[in-house]
């Protein structure tokens, strides 16, 4: 099974590579958001990476929730695969 720091890692190695702005989201005024901000061409992903198996917390999911009412495109991704996907690359 793959880390998930793996994960994000070749993620973040792969969106930087096909253009993808690839930024780390660190809130200390605000818990639980994703762990990931990518931007290319007016377009921003939020991405919370998981192992494969794991899930996000409840504070985790009512912030996916309040970023997708705010009109902004989250994915949870468990693997390297999901994140080429959520970033179409």
């Amino acid at each position: 099974m793959m880390l998930e720091k793996t994960i994000e890692r070749r993620v973040v190695a792969l969106a930087i590579a096909a253009g993808w702005l690839a930024f780390k989201w660190v809130s200390p005024s605000q818990r639980s958001v994703p762990d990931r901000i990518f931007i290319r061409d007016g377009e921003v992903v939020f991405i919370e990476f998981k192992a494969p198996g794991k899930t996000a917390t409840v504070s985790q999911q009512r912030m996916i929730e309040k970023l997708r009412d705010h009109g902004m495109t989250v994915h949870v991704c468990h693997s390297v695969e999901g994140g080429r996907y959520a970033l179409s690359i």
